[in-house]
């Protein structure tokens, strides 16, 4: 998902938009967690982007997705960038630590 969410509609307040921009990315995560998986692949993992336009975008974590968008609202922004690739994840196996 590589989208620019424009936040400014004739109908619809600004507040109702950025929920809107929320849903889509929950729906989109959900979406993809739920695809089949290879079988080397334990998860879905995903590289993120958040920016005002898509040339100032910077690396997130998923995590921060809402904040990210969040801060848009605070900064009344017109407009952001978010970007998020499904990747393949791996799980590290845990050392022991009782040596």
């Amino acid at each position: 998902m590589k989208k620019t969410f424009v936040i400014s509609h004739p109908k619809i307040k600004v507040a109702r938009l950025f929920e809107t921009a929320k849903h889509d990315v929950k729906k989109y995560l959900k979406r993809e967690r739920n695809k089949e998986r290879p079988e080397d692949v334990d998860f879905w993992d995903f590289d993120c982007k958040y920016g005002h336009t898509e040339q100032e975008a910077k690396v997130i974590h998923v995590s921060q997705i809402n904040k990210c968008i969040d801060e848009a609202e605070q900064l009344q922004l017109g407009s952001f960038y978010l970007e998020i690739i499904a990747k393949a994840g791996h799980r590290a196996k845990k050392q022991d630590s009782a040596s």
